[in-house]
């Protein structure tokens, strides 16, 4: 994916749990048996680990990938979890009200009466919400960044990138249940990360924010292109829908239908290379739809 095209690698179609619990619909729909609902953020993940995608980057000489999504998979502490377990990197999006440590927050344990289970290490100030936490640092400490040229200028806002401890009590668990695996005890650290939080002219407070495992050496005009690279993910899904029908190819004609579209994407994209213009590898994006719409 670049900022002028993307290219699909991998393929899974989601079925709702109204579907998989329908028995006349499934007939008439040809679902299999064996099929039933799964959902998205483990069938991204299922798409990660079908290696045919990954090895078709390695034999392009394409650099690894980073995963990029949507609130909708990036809210999913099992799913961030699941992407670092593969040691695939990410900057996926969040809602506001995830709750996080900041990264100094340093556990700690009451101490054992001899007697009973071990206190669990744990941060003693409560935590906030990754809202809260960037509308404290003030608007001063959000830095411009452009990341594209638009059809009408530059996209240009403000944005400031901050270490962070996701704290959700499924995250803590993920992380405990992690440490004891490997080391047989927990000490209370949860995992770091950088909150990425855009606040533009204009607004009261902070509007959007990303969660990313990058190297804290990667620039924040790094981390916000790729933040807002799913722009064109967006864009060239609606294409396969409407201009090359998607929409009723995967629901009328299966498997071959979508092969149908796939084979004539590069047209139209063709279409849109500009000489000179630069065609990085950039983020892989695995996309789950589902329903009647045959996403």
């Amino acid at each position: 994916m670049s900022d002028t095209v993307s290219c699909p690698l991998n393929w899974r179609l989601f079925l709702p749990r109204e579907w998989a619990e329908d028995a006349v619909r499934r007939r008439r729909t040809g679902v299999p048996e064996d099929v039933g609902h799964r959902e998205k953020w483990r069938l991204a993940l299922d798409a990660l680990d079908a290696l045919e995608a990954l090895d078709e980057l390695a034999a392009w000489r394409l650099v690894p990938p980073v995963v990029v999504a949507d609130a909708g998979y990036g809210q999913n502490a099992d799913f961030r979890t699941g992407l670092a377990e593969r040691e695939i990197r990410y900057v996926v999006g969040i809602r506001g009200d995830i709750t996080v440590q900041p990264h100094e927050a340093v556990p700690d344990a009451p101490a054992w009466a001899g007697t009973g289970r071990r206190p669990v290490p744990r941060c003693r100030q409560p935590p906030v919400t990754v809202a809260e936490l960037a509308a404290a640092a003030g608007r001063d400490a959000f830095s411009e960044v452009t990341w594209r040229e638009g059809s009408r200028g530059p996209m240009t806002s403000r944005f400031l990138a901050m270490p962070v401890r996701p704290a959700g009590v499924r995250s803590r668990r993920l992380a405990q249940a992690a440490a004891v695996a490997e080391h047989g005890r927990w000490d209370g650290v949860l995992p770091q990360v950088r909150l990425l939080a855009e606040w533009p002219d204009g607004e009261e407070e902070p509007t959007r924010f990303w969660l990313s495992d990058l190297p804290e050496v990667t620039p924040i005009a790094e981390l916000v292109r790729l933040a807002k690279i799913r722009w064109r993910i967006e864009h060239d899904y609606r294409e396969l829908k409407h201009g090359l029908g998607l929409d009723p190819s995967q629901v009328q004609d299966g498997p071959n239908g979508v092969l149908l579209v796939q084979c004539g994407w590069p047209r139209p994209c063709g279409g849109r290379r500009r000489p000179g213009r630069r065609r990085d590898a950039l983020p892989f994006h695995s996309r789950a739809g589902g329903g009647r719409r045959g996403r």
